[in-house]
């Protein structure tokens, strides 16, 4: 390779005022694209669940995660935590609007990601005999 062909130039800024938000727009990304978050939120469409409830629904979640989870979902406003005052006392989670309007968007990413899956399972065998 020449030295001349060596420097590449950064690519130009984003137009618009969108530019300054890629952080907090990665972080909320982070946050719905998470595998946990989408599994809780797929649970909860069809209305509010109780911790143990989620848990027996998410194979593998552990308990500690799903703490987590549901912290960082009612943080970004995407979850509710209801605790009634019974005794034992009983909490509910169940989506928010903001919830309900990201269930949609996630339903279709799993629909999508089931309907693909002997494909993308093909694929993953191919590059993994390529590449052993």
């Amino acid at each position: 390779m020449r030295p001349e062909n060596i420097h590449v130039p950064a690519p130009p800024p984003m137009p618009g005022p969108d530019h300054g938000n890629c952080k907090a727009v990665a972080s909320v990304l982070a946050r719905v694209g998470d595998k946990w978050s989408v599994f809780v939120i797929m649970m909860l469409i069809d209305g509010p669940r109780r911790f143990n409830e989620l848990k027996r629904m998410i194979n593998g979640i552990s308990q500690r995660m799903l703490t987590l989870t549901l912290r960082g979902l009612e943080r970004d406003g995407l979850v509710t935590r209801t605790i009634f005052p019974t005794i034992p006392p009983r909490v509910d989670y169940e989506l928010t609007d903001l919830g309900r309007g990201l269930a949609e968007p996630v339903k279709s990413l799993g629909e999508w990601a089931i309907a693909h899956l002997p494909e993308i399972e093909g694929a993953r065998n191919r590059f993994d005999t390529r590449n052993e």
